[in-house]
């Protein structure tokens, strides 16, 4: 098994980010550097799957790999998605010891919502990855009422900076608020399409990624998905024709 799947199959990371911490000099195998192309053999343990050599992440040796854990966070605003420990407002401190969980993805401090938090480094993958263009729905408060041009534009694709958003799903909900669902996930992309516009952004909020629902957790609140919510979100994953 090439060495980032195993890294992202023990929960230690995505496989993106073992890709950048193998690349950065961060991974060790026994007593060398690991690169990109190296692979490991399987072992089974009393403490479950493990590489036959030893891997260690900044110095410290990853752990066998986990059983898949699949949960539902809503997050508040003002929590930092990066898992920083330094930080006093990192997701990190609200996390279990056990199982190992991550975010899909981010989102922003000042924003709130849906997160999906796993250690399943393969539909992290397919989550993140662009070329999937899996559909994420957000509802949106802007500063002041907006008119339905604002929403034809939104819909068609808003130019900011270098680049031009893919057209995307628009609803009113208010006088001030809409929902979108975008199959693009460019950095602080909601914030920037309303600005260019000549809107400000003040309250955004994530509430469905695929067929994943935010319902009525409440914030700050985390449950393990259910097995009819996990048996959806896999097979939209599996299939990304479905996600168009």
């Amino acid at each position: 098994m090439r060495l980032a799947k195993y890294l992202a199959l023990t929960g230690c990371c995505s496989r993106r980010a073992a890709t950048r911490l193998i690349r950065d000099g961060q991974v060790r195998i026994n007593d060398r550097l690991a690169n990109h192309v190296d692979s490991v053999s399987l072992i089974d343990t009393p403490e479950g799957q493990r590489s036959a050599e030893q891997i260690y992440v900044n110095d410290e040796l990853v752990c066998p790999i986990e059983a898949k854990a699949y949960w539902l966070f809503n997050k508040s605003v003002g929590t930092d998605s990066r898992l920083l420990a330094h930080l006093p407002n990192s997701l990190i401190h609200l996390l279990p010891e056990t199982p190992r969980l991550y975010p899909i993805g981010r989102l922003d401090k000042d924003s709130r919502g849906l997160l999906i938090l796993t250690n399943d480094g393969e539909l992290t993958h397919k989550l993140m990855h662009p070329d999937f263009g899996h559909a994420k729905t957000y509802h949106v408060q802007l500063d002041r009422d907006f008119d339905d041009a604002f929403l034809a534009s939104m819909a068609a694709g808003v130019s900011y900076k270098d680049v031009t958003t893919l057209p995307c799903i628009m609803q009113r909900l208010a006088a001030d608020k809409y929902q979108i669902t975008l199959t693009q996930g460019l950095n602080r992309q909601i914030r920037r399409m309303s600005q260019a516009l000549g809107f400000k952004v003040i309250d955004l909020k994530r509430v469905s990624i695929q067929s994943l629902q935010l319902g009525d957790l409440a914030e700050g609140s985390m449950r393990p998905l259910s097995s009819a919510e996990l048996a959806d979100l896999l097979a939209s994953v599996a299939c990304p024709e479905s996600s168009a």
